[in-house]
């Protein structure tokens, strides 16, 4: 009998293609009779994609196949606004995807296709393998949380009748059947709230309840109330949380930069150092950073910032005269306990016994590495879902402190963005670096949690189990 055959099409951010890949390694790795076809759809600008792309390349697995498709069109879409552009741009490879699904599936192909894993925002895709009579699951990057308010408010505007952008900076109070706690509207995913990009995340949950499964990276133990919430709800296709899907391999850290970090790094006390880094556009407005830094030196504790201008040129970008940014004379005080960076090997840092407290966007990626390695957070969401991510981690889980939930201290806040004050950031350092707190306690209890899901009998791997077996028969 043919191998089945499994094609994954991630969306074009490298975020969203390494932990795609991530999950299609395990389908490899816990059935000899599957293999898998990663559909590269790229950007006509470089996201890191190329290289990664080309580092996968490096080291070919059995059974493990990608292949890039073209776009259908020559050129983007110009009628379309921010939010409906992206939509745009992956249906301009339908075509081509819709002529290599079908060649694959020709009798005389050595294997046999037997589902489509598609991301969250590629459900262009989904129509692609109902009229080709392919099973199609989505994959959510993010948690289960995230997939909980979109479904949520696809329900409270279809059944409900509720027009969802009059929330928009609203104070009121949602009921979510998948949540513990009421959650406000003032952290709902901004896209969700605009009038164009709501319209593309109403599409996006219609077409997750069309298909046969939700994957999830998440873990039970982690997101356990909205977890189960989902796994029981009886109007959605069934829900595998099979994560964390995490690519912890050693990636750049051969590199002089890198090494001269993790030296740095070493010459520090267990759990002393606080890592702050903010994702690829993780920048401030330089009034912010000069809060920041004051923040730290006056917090008493070492600390690693990887401080980057945003850029679409390159994710290694960084400023050239910190000098210019950072208050007076700040750079000499801090000679001894401080040090910044550009770029920064994420899990490299996370994974080194010296770092004790994470103060990060809260991007799910980022919150995954930091509970797999047991580092505290603080909160700081700059966009996307991230500040609903901060609010889980917060009020929902207990597992972080807040400098911030909201999108109001950003530079791409539409409207007047707020600076917190130095001593507010201090004192959240301060917290998330706290010896023996209920945080740290809790995180570390995690931590385990997070291994075992993964291993032999853990709830991730019996999902994942599931899940193929699932994508098999159908």
């Amino acid at each position: 009998m043919k191998n089945a055959e499994i094609i994954f099409v991630p969306a074009p951010g490298r975020g969203h293609l390494i932990y795609m890949v991530e999950l299609a390694k395990l389908f490899i790795q816990r059935n000899e009779s599957v293999s898998v076809t990663i559909f590269i759809i790229k950007f006509p600008f470089d996201t890191g994609v190329s290289s990664y792309m080309k580092s996968l390349s490096n080291h070919p697995m059995p059974r493990f196949t990608i292949l890039e498709i073209p776009p259908s069109y020559s050129e983007l879409y110009k009628s379309h606004n921010f939010h409906t552009l992206f939509s745009a741009f992956i249906e301009g490879h339908v075509t081509n995807v819709r002529d290599q699904v079908m060649a694959m599936r020709q009798p005389d192909y050595p294997t046999r296709v037997a589902g489509l894993v598609v991301d969250i925002f590629c459900v262009s895709m989904i129509d692609v393998a109902k009229e080709l009579s392919v099973p199609t699951y989505v994959y959510s990057a993010s948690g289960a949380g995230f997939l909980s308010i979109v479904l949520h408010l696809q329900a409270m505007t279809d059944f409900q009748e509720e027009d969802i952008s009059e929330y928009e900076n609203s104070d009121a109070q949602l009921s979510v059947p998948y949540f513990r706690n009421q959650v406000p509207a003032k952290v709902l995913p901004a896209i969700c709230l605009d009038k164009a990009g709501s319209q593309l995340m109403l599409l996006c949950a219609r077409k997750f309840r069309e298909t046969k499964g939700l994957i999830i990276n998440t873990f039970a133990e982690l997101e356990t109330y909205a977890v189960e919430s989902l796994m029981t709800d009886n109007k959605i296709p069934p829900v595998y949380a099979v994560g964390p899907n995490l690519d912890i391999s050693a990636g750049d850290e051969d590199c002089d930069e890198v090494a001269d970090i993790l030296k740095w790094l070493d010459e520090k006390p267990l759990s002393s150092v606080v890592f702050l880094c903010f994702g690829s556009f993780g920048s401030f407005p330089q009034d912010q950073l000069k809060e920041i830094a004051l923040a730290l030196e006056h917090s008493g504790h070492p600390f690693l910032w990887s401080l980057r201008p945003v850029s679409t040129e390159s994710h290694l970008k960084k400023y050239t005269d910190l000098d210019e940014i950072l208050p007076p004379g700040f750079l000499e005080r801090t000679s001894g306990t401080g040090k910044i960076i550009g770029w920064a090997p994420q899990v490299a840092v996370l994974s080194h016994p010296a770092v004790g407290g994470f103060v990060s966007h809260c991007g799910w990626n980022s919150i995954l590495e930091s509970v797999w390695f047991g580092v505290p957070m603080a909160t700081w969401p700059l966009y996307a879902e991230q500040q609903l991510n901060a609010f889980e981690m917060v009020n929902e889980l207990g597992m972080a402190v807040d400098i911030c939930i909201d999108y109001e201290h950003h530079v791409f806040y539409k409207g007047e963005v707020k600076i917190i004050d130095s001593k507010i950031v201090e004192s959240k350092i301060r917290e998330v670096m706290e010896d023996g707190s209920d945080i740290r306690k809790k995180v570390t209890e995690i931590k385990g949690k997070s291994r075992n899901a993964m291993a032999e009998n853990g709830s991730s791997c019996i999902n994942l189990g599931r899940l193929i077996e699932d994508i098999i028969a159908s």
